[in-house]
């Protein structure tokens, strides 16, 4: 089992998490707003990576309008509606710290599924190749126990910092590839669950770095199950987030100060 890393790895995503919580907070308006650009930027960027043909904007206009694209196909505006949904059951399981659960990740595959209902939630029965990839997923019959025993060895590593934690798990989850489609974008939304029930942002892996993305899967299994470069990814969107809330955050009480003074 990976060691884990020296702390001070991650002493600087702790240092702005740290910065970040002693600012004022912004408003329930303001924070409304924040999380719908998040909600559409990674509903696009998640879906795009697995293939779906919506463009940010036609993205935006799914989720907050309800509007069908023309031309496109019926699966891409159901894959768009269901992502949203699933991330809005994602916020209301952090809010509750709910563990993660065989449950848990059953029930947000059933939402990223929308278009699939009679695959909604269930383990594949089939067996499966993912183009590209060094690793080939284990046969249907080994898929409930190794995910038994995936959610027990994440339990058991409560000692590693949650970067590392979650990205064992999305590795090992996308190795298992316990579903018959819908497994990066249920894996995207249990590595956020993870990380901001620990208080971090939500972060969205851009459709423009898919094959840094991918290239971290194949590290893990060409080098002994090394997940340095996944946590490394991790690491590296968390900060940019961090510093992007934390400018936010700045200015916002910049403009507060302001009017008190005036």
């Amino acid at each position: 089992m990976w060691e884990g890393n020296n702390i001070s790895n991650f002493n600087k995503i702790e240092e702005l998490l740290s910065k970040l919580n002693s600012y004022r907070p912004l408003t329930e308006g303001e924070l409304l707003r924040l999380k719908e650009e998040f909600l559409i930027n990674f509903t696009y960027n998640s879906n795009a990576i697995e293939g779906n043909t919506l463009t940010l904007q036609e993205t935006a206009l799914v989720i907050k309008e309800n509007i069908t694209i023309d031309q496109k196909p019926l699966k891409d505006h159901l894959e768009a509606v269901g992502h949203k949904e699933a991330v809005i059951y994602v916020e209301e399981l952090v809010k509750d710290k709910v563990p993660m659960s065989e449950k848990v990740i059953k029930d947000i595959h059933s939402l990223v599924l929308m278009d699939r209902r009679q695959d909604r939630g269930r383990y594949r029965r089939v067996p499966v190749t993912i183009m590209g990839a060094v690793h080939v997923p284990p046969e249907p019959y080994l898929i409930p126990k190794q995910m038994e025993q995936l959610i027990l060895q994440y339990e058991e590593m409560s000692n590693l910092h949650v970067v590392e934690r979650a990205a064992i798990f999305h590795l090992e989850f996308e190795s298992i590839h316990p579903f018959v489609d819908g497994n990066g974008r249920t894996g995207r939304l249990l590595l956020n669950l993870e990380l901001m029930k620990m208080g971090y942002p939500p972060i969205s892996i851009k459709f423009g770095h898919r094959k840094h993305y991918y290239d971290c899967f194949s590290h893990y299994h060409t080098s002994g199950k090394n997940p340095s470069e996944m946590i490394s990814l991790i690491s590296q969107y968390l900060e940019e987030e961090l510093l992007r809330y934390l400018e936010i955050l700045k200015q916002a009480n910049e403009i507060t100060n302001g009017r008190i003074q005036e």
